[in-house]
């Protein structure tokens, strides 16, 4: 295992534990509504693209519905197959999963009739973040390689505080974040 892998791994079991660790009473309060620096980056009636959280993982649905319930467009990633690069699909009920399918790699994604989308502000999955914007994903690598063919999308990071590290690997490949929302802090923008 080399020491990104281990890092992931060790990032990995600490975000699961924590949000194990959250009572569902204070859970539903998390991730509702956008903070007003989010919403600065944020143009009138752009599309946001969110993910669909595996366990552990912040959730970004509280934001999505929140705009949708504004008119925005919501979108998802969509993958044609295994390996195919990813896209996104407009998520036409961000209230409930009706109308998801099973995605290539897990999870859930719309369905391929669906239409497609280009979010002008991508909410992304982390398992760590610094303070000043710099991210470590899956590993997959499909963040880095969307951003860094849409570089007019700003790319906001959803994580738990403990996700927060001093220092991550960086290879000339990864993309930066404009922003990270935390339950507590908001970071950026950058």
């Amino acid at each position: 295992m080399t020491e990104k892998q281990a890092l992931r791994a060790a990032l990995r079991r600490r975000r699961t534990d924590h949000d194990a660790a959250i009572p569902a009473s204070q859970r539903a309060l998390l991730f509702l509504r956008p903070p007003a620096p989010l919403l600065d980056l944020v143009p009138d009636g752009a599309a946001i693209g969110v993910y669909h959280p595996v366990p552990g993982e912040a959730s970004p649905l509280g934001y999505a519905r929140w705009f949708a319930e504004r008119g925005h467009p919501v979108a998802l990633p969509w993958f044609a197959a295994r390996g195919a690069a990813m896209q996104f699909r407009i998520w036409t009920n961000p209230f409930d999963d009706e109308g998801l399918v099973k995605a290539p790699y897990g999870g859930l994604q719309p369905a391929a009739s669906e239409p497609d989308a280009t979010p002008a502000v991508l909410i992304v999955p982390l398992l760590g973040f610094t303070a000043t914007g710099q991210r470590l994903g899956q590993g997959g690598g499909h963040y880095d390689r969307y951003l860094a063919h849409h570089s007019a999308v700003v790319a906001i990071g959803i994580a738990w505080d403990c996700q927060l590290e001093a220092q991550l690997p960086s290879e000339p490949h990864d993309m930066p974040l404009r922003a990270v929302v935390t339950p507590t802090r908001f970071y950026g923008p950058f």
